[in-house]
């Protein structure tokens, strides 16, 4: 017995977006929906409470910090990530792999990951993966990958961890989210595409085993939906093979992973998303690190039903902010006057109120030169209202393409947004 459902209530007429309802332990998910990211249980300055007043629904944490800091044991002993972080909904965590791999400067193994320690692209060795604490106190973070798992460093204090995929499901079961990742190998997209296919076969395997030792968690797979991902870098056949190959495995739905450029109009997103093809329709889908506002929508049309990105909050604490006409960077000196509100369209947004009546029209009517005062000033406050005012965007952005996909119109809101946003951008 599945731990997680899902219905599909509507479906637009001219491509593969779909609304519907995800059902979970702890509530239903409705669908496409935006998971804000809140790597250590927390998104970087706003309360759970506030996430819910903007409409968020769930909320993403990070298995490989959570791991080091506080510890599994700990978030378990409260109960489980959302009673620790006093959320009120469902959660999800990822399974750790991403920052296993992309935290780690300098890898020693049968194959190099990224690079060398000089930055140049590492050729194949013969060697066998073996921990070197000289390179691992010399460079401060390590990762080295055999069949079996990840050996690791932490970027704390560069102790030696490992992560098997029996090792990353036990932690995600403390943890206790309604949806896991499966452990996977993050690859480079810079990768061979021998190697592609070789960490596409591992990673196969780890699935496997991943759902092996979930399933024989009798208290956690009656709570816990476990999600697959594919691979195959930026190779089409392989990432269609490995499509197929996890759809068939019985994942309760497909992690849509890999590497895409942020520039809408000039990546690989088209390429990965036709990984979908190969899945079974009622098959729920999560976006991994997509948050470009045509990336998404993009997404939605190809059939995602969920997102998550660090996006919204990373660029608001440095001081930028969407639009309806585009990003907008506060540090530039024309906003140092500019009393307008930071984005007058957001301004009718018809979002849940809290209890203190935070809504994002309020949020919205902070005028430009206030919030690039704050931002200039390295005030708190500026980051906070930019990241609360990203979200919001981003959220309303997803809840009114579900609303366009059951009125039969999300082609036509795709296309007036991309048209809206991208030809006013820069």
């Amino acid at each position: 017995m599945s731990a997680l459902s899902f219905t599909i209530e509507a479906r637009a007429p001219r491509s593969g977006a779909r609304a519907g309802i995800l059902t979970t332990s702890h509530g239903p998910i409705l669908t496409p929906a935006f998971v804000p990211v809140g790597t250590k249980a927390d998104v970087k300055g706003i309360l759970p409470g506030q996430l819910a007043a903007l409409g968020a629904q769930a909320v993403l944490a990070n298995t490989y910090h959570l791991y080091l800091s506080p510890g599994e044991a700990i978030v378990q002993a409260a109960g489980g990530l959302a009673k620790f972080m006093h959320w009120d909904g469902p959660t999800v965590t990822d399974s750790g792999g991403f920052q296993v791999f992309s935290l780690g400067a300098a890898f020693n193994r049968k194959v190099s990951k990224f690079s060398t320690v000089e930055g140049e692209i590492s050729e194949k060795t013969d060697q066998v993966a073996v921990y070197d604490e000289h390179v691992a106190s010399q460079h401060g973070q390590l990762a080295i990958i055999d069949d079996e798992g990840v050996s690791f460093t932490s970027h704390l204090d560069g102790s030696l961890h490992r992560f098997t995929p029996e090792r990353s499901v036990e932690i995600q079961h403390a943890l206790g989210a309604d949806i896991f990742f499966a452990f996977d190998e993050c690859t480079a997209p810079t990768e061979t595409y021998e190697y592609q296919r070789e960490a596409m076969e591992r990673t196969h395997r780890w699935a496997g085993r991943s759902l092996k030792a979930h399933r024989q968690n009798l208290v956690a797979r009656n709570q816990q939906a476990v999600f697959g991902i594919a691979q195959g870098g930026q190779f089409d056949d392989l990432r269609r093979v490995s499509a197929r190959t996890i759809a068939e495995m019985g994942f309760d739905g497909f992690g849509l992973g890999g590497s895409f450029s942020k520039k809408y109009g000039e990546d690989s997103l088209e390429s990965a998303l036709a990984m979908l093809k190969e899945l079974p329709e009622t098959m729920p889908v999560h976006g991994l690190g997509i948050g470009e506002p045509g990336d998404i929508l993009a997404s939605i049309a190809a059939g995602v039903d969920l997102f998550d990105c660090v996006a919204p909050t990373r660029i608001g604490r440095h001081g930028s902010i969407y639009t309806r006409r585009g990003i907008i960077h506060l540090k530039s000196e024309k906003y140092r006057s500019d009393f307008s509100s930071l984005d007058p369209e957001s301004l009718d947004i018809v979002s849940p109120s809290s209890d203190d009546g935070l809504t994002m029209s309020y949020i919205s009517s902070f005028s430009k030169a206030y919030v690039a005062h704050l931002v200039r000033s390295g005030e708190m406050l500026g980051a906070i209202i930019c990241s609360m005012h990203n979200l919001g965007f981003i959220l309303d952005l997803v809840s009114q393409a579900r609303e366009a996909i059951f009125d039969g119109r999300f082609e036509e809101f795709r296309e007036d947004f991309v048209r809206t946003y991208y030809g006013n951008n820069g």
